[in-house]
Parts: C-alpha cells; sequence; structure tokens
C-alpha cells in the first residue's frame, strides 16, 4: 500500500513539473526560441541597446543561449525578409526586427510564415494591416528626450550665469538620421524640454541621411559646432557625434546609452528606450498562448522609457533632482511634452492638427491629434507622428527622407 501511495505521489510531483514548463498550446518552455534580426551589430549603440535588452530579457525569464538566435548587419532589404525566413527554418516562435526599414519584409515574411509571430520596432503599419501575428511597438521616447534636453537646458543656463556664452548664444546643435517624424519628434521634444528652463534656447538640426555613418555624424557634428553651437546631441547611432564633442569639449546628450567612459568630461546623460519589458512581454505571451498587442506603447511609467545616470563633471548643479521633478509630473500628467502653450509655428499657436497616422501610398494626413491642448503623440499608433516644424528650430539640410 505504501508503495502505491508513494508512485501516485511521485506521478503527481512529475506531472506538476511537466506543467510548469509547457505552454498553453502544448510546447515545453525549452523548445520556446526568440529570433532577433539587427540592422547593425554591438558598434551601434541602437542595436547594441536592443541586444542588451535581449540579454536581460532573457535572465529574467531564464532562457539559455540557444534559445537566442541573432541576425546581424541585416539592411532593410530583402535580406530581411530571407533572414527571417531563416530564424523560422531554426525553430523561432517569434522573430523580431529592430530598424524602420524592415518593416514591408517582415510584413511579407508574416504573410507566409501563419505559425510564427513577428514583432517590429518602430513600424507603423500593424494596424491598418490586420494580420494575426504582425505587431509594432515603440515607446514613448519623446518624454526620455525631452527629460534629456532639461538637463541640456540646464547646462546651457550654467554657462549663461558663468559668463562662457550669453543668453542670445544659447544655441544647441542635433545631428539627425532621416527628416522622419520620428527624428522629428526626436529633436522637437528635446528642444522643448531645453526651452522649459532656458526660454532664449535655439536649436540646428543637420542631418545624415543614414542611421549610422561614423564619418558623416563627426562632419555634421563638427559643422554644428563650427556653427556657433554649444551643446550637441544626436538621433543618429555611432560614437561619431560624442567623439567630436569631447575632442572639442563641447558639452554632450547622447542616445541609447551613456558615453561616459568614452567622453568623461562632456557627457552629461542620455535617453533610450528600454526594451526589456516588450521581449519579456512578448516571450511570455506566446508561451502561455496569449495574444500579442497589434501596436504596443511602453511610457516612462512602465519603465520603457529610462535615462542614464547623470555626469555630474559635466552637468549643471541640480540636473538630477530637476529631472526627478519633471519626471513624476510626467507620469502624472501634469506635464505634457508638447503643449501647444510652449511652442508656436509661424508664430502662431496650433489648436488642430491632421496627422498621417494611417499608413498609405499618399501619406494622406487622417487623424486629429490635438486635444486638451497638446498633440496626442504615440497614442494612435504606437511609431511617432509628430512632423511638425515648430519656431526655434532651424533645419541646415533636408535632403534626405
Amino acid at each position: 500500500m505504501f508503495k502505491k501511495v508513494l508512485s501516485l505521489c511521485l506521478a503527481v510531483v512529475m506531472l506538476a513539473s511537466l506543467a510548469l514548463t509547457m505552454t498553453s498550446c502544448g510546447e515545453t518552455k525549452d523548445d520556446f526560441k526568440l529570433g532577433v534580426i539587427l540592422l547593425h551589430d554591438e558598434a551601434s549603440t541602437y542595436d547594441l541597446n536592443f541586444l542588451e535588452a535581449v540579454e536581460r530579457a532573457a535572465d529574467e525569464l531564464g532562457l539559455s543561449e540557444d534559445q537566442i538566435i541573432y541576425k546581424k548587419n541585416i539592411p532593410e532589404s530583402n535580406d530581411c525578409y530571407e533572414a527571417a525566413a531563416d530564424l523560422v527554418d531554426e525553430g523561432c516562435d517569434i522573430i523580431f526586427a529592430d530598424s524602420f526599414g524592415h518593416e514591408t519584409y517582415m510584413i511579407k515574411a508574416a504573410k507566409e510564415f501563419t505559425d510564427v509571430q513577428f514583432c517590429h520596432a518602430t513600424g507603423t503599419m500593424a494596424h491598418t494591416e490586420n494580420l494575426a501575428n504582425y505587431h509594432n511597438a515603440f515607446a514613448s521616447i519623446y518624454e526620455g528626450r525631452f527629460l534629456a534636453g532639461v538637463a541640456a537646458g540646464m547646462k546651457l543656463n550654467e554657462m549663461i550665469e558663468d559668463g562662457t556664452i550669453t543668453a542670445d548664444q544659447a544655441k544647441m546643435g542635433y545631428v539627425g538620421a532621416f527628416t522622419y517624424a520620428e527624428v522629428i519628434s526626436g529633436y522637437t521634444s528635446f528642444y522643448l524640454g531645453a526651452k522649459y528652463v532656458c526660454p532664449s534656447v535655439t536649436m540646428d538640426v543637420q542631418f545624415t541621411g543614414s542611421w549610422y555613418d561614423e564619418i558623416k555624424e563627426k562632419d555634421a557634428a563638427t559643422a554644428l559646432i563650427n556653427n556657433g553651437c554649444v551643446l550637441i546631441s544626436q538621433h543618429a547611432d555611432s560614437m561619431g557625434a560624442p567623439s567630436v564633442c569631447e575632442d572639442k569639449n563641447v558639452p554632450n546628450i547622447s542616445y541609447n546609452g551613456s558615453t561616459v567612459a568614452s567622453c568623461p568630461n562632456t557627457f552629461i546623460v542620455s535617453s533610450k528606450i528600454d526594451w526589456t519589458p516588450y521581449f519579456v512581454y512578448i516571450c511570455n505571451a506566446v508561451q502561455n498562448g496569449d495574444a500579442i498587442d497589434v501596436d504596443w506603447t511602453g511610457t516612462i511609467a512602465t519603465g520603457s522609457v529610462a535615462l542614464a545616470e547623470v555626469n555630474t563633471k559635466a552637468a549643471a548643479e541640480g540636473t538630477q533632482a530637476k529631472i526627478d521633478e519633471l519626471k513624476a509630473k510626467l507620469i502624472a500628467g501634469e506635464l505634457h511634452v508638447f503643449d501647444t502653450a510652449t511652442f508656436t509655428v509661424g508664430g502662431e499657436t496650433l489648436t488642430s492638427y491632421m496627422a498621417d497616422v494611417n499608413t498609405d501610398a499618399n501619406y494622406e494626413k487622417d487623424t486629429e491629434v490635438i486635444a486638451d491642448g497638446y498633440f496626442h503623440e504615440s497614442e494612435f499608433r504606437s511609431a511617432p507622428y509628430f512632423d511638425i516644424q515648430i519656431d526655434g528650430i532651424t533645419l541646415l539640410n533636408t535632403n534626405f527622407g
């Protein structure tokens, strides 16, 4: 009798253990695989940010190295589709791609491989494609850029107070990749953050026509400094601009991670999207048999928007305290980055604006996005659609888009 009871108990324990490792669709956790398609590799601050997020998510989820397969240096071409097809052949349950231009090729793969979930960062088409296995994701990075801009504005104020510059010389430079809404939203929110604390600030933007080109980014930063810009930020993916700033002793706000190790004298702070919560979310969803949001937007409140530790050697005194104060207001909804009372367009305050939210061939404006006194960015889809040129920002070249 004792042996029968013992055998029964062992069987129950084994079944319980098995249940813990099974997904709702009958797949064991050990069989799960995540495929990640990257535009570049670790040398790019943008792609490195994704790589680090995948590693953090894997640690949290208990995934082994062989459950994650990377495809690096995949251009925005049919090579992306081929990389996705290879990942399907290798047994991936989710395939994620990190660059805007990957989208059409990810959609092509999603239509062919309907049993695999395809997730794409910065894309715009999931909410209109209506594919059960294709999803977009982004985060309200404009909140992080705004706070980084506040740090920039405080540095400008310090420079004005100590006589390094006058108020009318408070001009920032910004190295931008393309004239896409994502970049426009980013540099505008950064500028508005600086203006929040330094009302006299202006900004020049120099485009490179590339997400990652260290030489062009160095040249752009150099040109901006030579044109009188006393602080530089960027939406580009190499160390080009930060390294120029360190060489020329010009304060710098970087993107996608701290550059303090390479630029200890000039780095102030950086903002980034922390993709860890999203990777955890989609992996759990697939393993549990749950649906993935068609268009997912992380926020500063959910930990999807993050700032690096402020470098007190380069930052103005009180910078971290001010960031903390305004971060709390953003989370509470007491402060809105694109408050229409804080900027003008052609000298006028905007009361209405139709944005191109639903992507189509003619880029038609289709959605009213101003209400309650502010522009509602990343609420009607995850990817940014703020594409307004506001007063105070000068575009030095617009040959790329």
